[in-house]
């Protein structure tokens, strides 16, 4: 753990996420071969790529992170229903990334289901293997921030916060893992070999956590092989592997980039990546010609200051 003060650490978390995701995007879907053939090792901003987008380009984590934060400074505790309004707002624009499960329950909101029902009703509709994506854990870190000093609280707004697209219980807990880890990370609570055994704990106490999450991340980061993560966009594919580069690296930069340049789903496995490192590292770890090319920099930034002077109610 650097010495660097928690508003730091905050604004690495929120800016972390976007690096990761902007410098992810471009390489989204391809294998490493692939990346090394047309990028060699991806350590700057690339532009275009998949989705076909210019460098900094942030995709929908960060967007829906944004939607996150901007809720909890303007209303000044989780509101389950401007978040969804806020989402319902963001994907009626037109996003050109959006996950299927995200789409289809946010569909369900705009036909006037409720937002704590509607992610319930998608997820019981589908079959194993399509229900449990990363598109809720992706987002969920400005919880982390506005209720690090509540981590019973925090646990229950992020699954809460989850099942408004993503209601499988390994997606709800992913969620309240994450954010705990993050939350002792920025408060300096924990170091990294220890940090998620000691948060699988917190949040097994404060409501169930599958058993295939606490296999695949309770030897985290220090009894975990790197040759067997995956990077997909399974929820707890996008977990360990976040939090093992996370947790493992000397450096923020080193990080991310070994995230990225293992393709697959590398925008959103690079956020929780990054989300991590960033609450690790701090702010003045993330590289500047990263964070000079996200149009978000200033905001991201500010959000996580505000986050910080929150003081929540119980949920």
């Amino acid at each position: 753990m650097t010495d660097c003060s928690v508003r730091s650490r905050a604004r690495g978390t929120l800016l972390g996420l976007a690096c990761g995701d902007a410098l992810g995007r471009p390489v989204e879907f391809r294998t490493p071969a692939g990346i090394e053939s047309e990028y060699g090792r991806v350590t700057e901003m690339q532009g275009y790529g998949t989705h076909d987008r210019p460098p900094g380009t942030i995709t929908d984590d960060t967007e829906m992170a944004l939607c996150i934060a901007r809720s909890l400074v303007e209303r000044g505790e989780f509101d389950g229903e401007d978040v969804a309004r806020r989402f319902l707002e963001w994907f009626q624009s037109g996003p050109f990334d959006v996950g299927l499960m995200t789409a289809d329950s946010l569909a369900q909101v705009r036909e006037g289901v409720a937002w704590s029902d509607a992610g319930r009703e998608v997820w019981e509709s589908r079959a194993e293997g399509a229900n449990a994506g990363n598109g809720s854990v992706m987002r969920c870190v400005p919880y982390a921030l506005a209720y690090r000093d509540q981590p019973g609280v925090l646990a229950a707004v992020s699954r809460a916060s989850s099942e408004i697209t993503h209601a499988d219980p390994r997606c709800t807990a992913g969620c309240a893992l994450l954010n705990e880890v993050v939350r002792r990370l920025v408060c300096d609570e924990s170091d990294p070999e220890s940090v998620v055994s000691e948060s699988l704990a917190l949040v097994d106490g404060s409501g169930a956590v599958p058993d295939e999450l606490w296999t695949r991340v309770a030897g985290l980061p220090a009894e975990t092989d790197p040759e067997t993560l995956g990077y997909s966009g399974y929820v707890l594919a996008t977990l360990e592997s976040g939090l093992y580069h996370g947790l493992s690296a000397d450096s923020f930069e080193a990080a991310v980039v070994e995230a990225v340049n293992h393709g697959d789903d590398a925008d959103t496995v690079a956020a929780v990546t990054g989300a991590v490192a960033g609450a690790r590292f701090g702010v003045d770890a993330v590289p500047e010609r990263w964070t000079n090319e996200l149009a978000e920099r200033d905001e991201l930034r500010r959000l996580a200051d505000e986050l910080l002077e929150l003081a929540p109610a119980e949920y």
